[in-house]
């Protein structure tokens, strides 16, 4: 079992920045592909960015590129979604998930996902 648990969460003006954090517990977080995903009022769960277990590899949605950057320290079992310019489009509940299945290949699709944390909202105003 993993346990996650998000947190950073909150209100900022567009342009403005937010750090989230992911805490895991359970099993050896450091072995294992780490994602965000992220749920808007009214549409489906999209996927943000994931990092591979050594922090080599990185994927991103292209709504995000360039804007937002994943990070993970394995020693501390954390992992860090650095958003800068945010826009009102990114308000959300973002969602820290982990592929305990995968060790470097990075999927997109929140069904390649098997633990997932509660959640933690963002809300850009405009």
């Amino acid at each position: 079992q993993v346990q996650l648990v998000e947190s950073g969460g909150g209100l900022v003006q567009a342009g403005g920045s937010l750090r989230l954090s992911c805490a895991a517990s359970g099993r050896t977080f450091s072995n294992y592909v780490m994602g965000w995903f992220r749920q808007a009022p009214g549409k489906e769960r999209e996927f943000v960015t994931a990092i591979s277990r050594s922090g080599g590899s990185t994927r991103y949605a292209d709504s995000v590129l360039g804007r937002f950057t994943i990070s993970r320290d394995n020693a501390k079992s954390t992992v860090h979604l650095q958003m800068n310019s945010l826009k009102p489009e990114d308000t959300a509940v973002y969602y820290c998930a982990v592929d305990s299945k995968r060790f470097q290949t990075i999927v997109t699709t929140d069904r390649g996902y098997d633990y997932w944390g509660q959640g933690t909202q963002v809300t850009v105003s405009s």
